[in-house]
């Protein structure tokens, strides 16, 4: 009996041009969280940093650009990719977190919509392509793609625009040493509606949320440094040293979980696309989801990583990643049909995501 699978039929990306390395940071002055400077100097601290987090360098938005600049090439691309007419999109959902940052101007600003505000740079005039927004920290795209395969396997649509960009760049405090991670981009795929007497696509998925003991692990606050703390403004800051032990304790066997919901095995998925927030937290999630179906080695080939050189980029970083493998752009990093992967990631919230998927 035939069902209805949701398939990602085109993707898209937008990584900015502009590169800044680690020593763009020797110039600033940092604080720790009492608001006392730090007497090592910059060139240790960024040493250090990318011994931590393996962030060389990271991707900002040029002046000129907004958010959904950086999510309209993205989603221009996707739509072209999949070869469809736009105007047959039944959804946009738009997930960010921080709305349309200006250079000038960091207050959040999500009125209209992001997702009206790009429904409208796409010219879109069908008035039933629903536009909305997706708050849900880093793993708000992960989301996107849950809520659109459930509007695709209801029959409530059959293609979908599902687009995650933020631009952190603009929101980070200068004197923070977090804010080295944090970077801007884009990413987006369009989703449709397939019949198939054997399951691909969207095979399933997984989510939680951790609110309880966790919600504070990234929030909003003021800058370290006292004379800018005095102009009100709010930061993006994050408990650096609990968020890794959080994700490290949760990521793997929510992974799992999704996993075993379809009695699948690691050892049956070809790549792990898990979102860019720490190379090395990273590297030990993975590590501790093998260790739970008793495996020690990790195969090197199964985890692609942009952050070494894309940084932190939010919701935007598992749609490039699985951009840049679509289109070949990842040296030894390649899908064909029928390989099973999982995108997964872990964020404000606290929230983490799964979903697994296999290749038509």
């Amino acid at each position: 009996m035939k069902k209805i699978y949701s398939v990602f039929t085109g993707t898209g990306s937008y990584v900015p041009t502009k590169q800044i390395k680690n020593e763009h940071f020797h110039s600033n002055e940092f604080y720790d969280s009492t608001g006392t400077k730090l007497d090592t100097p910059n060139e240790e601290i960024t040493r250090k940093f990318e011994e931590i987090t393996t962030i060389a360098e990271r991707r900002y938005a040029e002046d000129e650009q907004v958010t959904t600049d950086l999510a309209l090439i993205a989603a221009q691309r996707a739509i072209e990719a999949a070869g469809i007419d736009k105007e047959e999109l039944d959804y946009i959902i738009f997930a960010h977190n921080f709305g349309e940052t200006k250079p000038d101007d960091i207050q959040v600003d999500v009125l209209p919509t992001m997702s009206a505000r790009l429904k409208q740079k796409l010219g879109i005039k069908n008035p039933s392509a629903v536009a909305y927004d997706l708050l849900f920290g880093c793993p708000g795209w992960v989301q996107a793609v849950i809520q659109a395969d459930y509007y695709i396997r209801s029959g409530d649509a059959s293609k979908i625009l599902v687009v995650g960009a933020d631009v952190l760049s603009r929101i980070s405090d200068p004197h923070d040493r977090d804010s080295m991670i944090y970077a801007d981009g884009a990413g987006a795929a369009v989703m449709e509606a397939r019949e198939s007497d054997t399951p691909f696509g969207v095979l399933g998925h997984n989510s939680r949320s951790d609110a309880l003991d966790y919600a504070n692990m990234l929030y909003m606050g003021y800058s370290y440094e006292a004379g800018l703390a005095e102009k009100k403004i709010h930061y993006l800051k994050m408990n650096g040293r609990k968020l890794y032990q959080y994700a490290l304790s949760n990521v793997p066997k929510t992974i799992k979980a999704g996993l075993d919901k379809l009695n699948l095995n690691i050892t049956d998925i070809s790549k792990v696309l898990i979102h860019q927030a720490n190379g090395k937290m990273d590297d030990a999630i993975l590590k501790r989801l093998f260790e739970l179906y008793d495996i020690n080695e990790v195969p090197e080939s199964i985890m692609p990583m942009t952050i070494s050189w894309l940084g932190n980029s939010s919701v935007a970083t598992v749609p490039t990643l699985l951009d840049m493998i679509t289109r070949d752009a990842m040296d030894d990093h390649q899908l064909k049909s029928g390989d099973i992967i999982v995108l997964a990631s872990v964020g404000a919230g606290m929230n983490i995501n799964s979903v697994i998927y296999k290749f038509p």
